[in-house]
């Protein structure tokens, strides 16, 4: 049984209010971006993702990123999960992610985390970014018990769940 409805059609891009950043599915394409993004922040994301995911690693290399936008690349094109990357409207700048995960523990039918760049944290777009998330998927996705880690339920009390029996 598939964690989404199998009719159910990813959104492609998502505005964020104010205008002048979106969310849109990442691509390997975007590599160029995303690793200086990532290591960028690399300090501040490990201590939110590092414990439960390993990620990103202090010696990331281009290559291994390159690699692991693929495998979100294929991902997205299954509907195994999500990696939306938020932009400036000229894609000059990815500064940050949001991900749509099937759920790794009990009580959810959906995960949902995102971070921005170092230098967007406490900033009017990460501020927007925080309003639509939880918006945009009650609105768009077919969830109904999503999970906001980080947000909703801090990291280390979302890994003292028990795992998802579908895991």
């Amino acid at each position: 049984m598939s964690w989404l409805p199998d009719d159910f059609v990813h959104p492609v891009l998502v505005p964020l209010p104010g205008g002048g950043h979106y969310l849109r599915p990442i691509r390997e394409a975007d590599t160029p971006l995303d690793h200086p993004a990532v290591m960028g922040s690399r300090e501040r994301l490990w201590t939110i993702f590092g414990p439960a995911w390993g990620w990103p690693a202090a010696t990331m290399t281009y290559e291994a990123d390159q690699a692991d936008l693929l495998r979100h690349e294929k991902e997205i094109a299954a509907h195994q999960s999500f990696n939306y990357a938020l932009f400036d409207a000229a894609e000059t700048a990815l500064l940050g992610c949001v991900y749509i995960d099937p759920p790794d523990r009990a009580g959810a039918d959906g995960e949902i985390s995102w971070w921005v760049v170092d230098e967007l944290v406490g900033s009017k777009v990460e501020q927007a970014l925080d309003a639509l998330v939880p918006q945009w998927i009650a609105a768009d996705w077919p969830f109904e018990h999503p999970r906001f880690l980080g947000r909703e339920i801090s990291w280390s009390d979302w890994l003292a769940l028990p795992e998802h029996p579908d895991t």
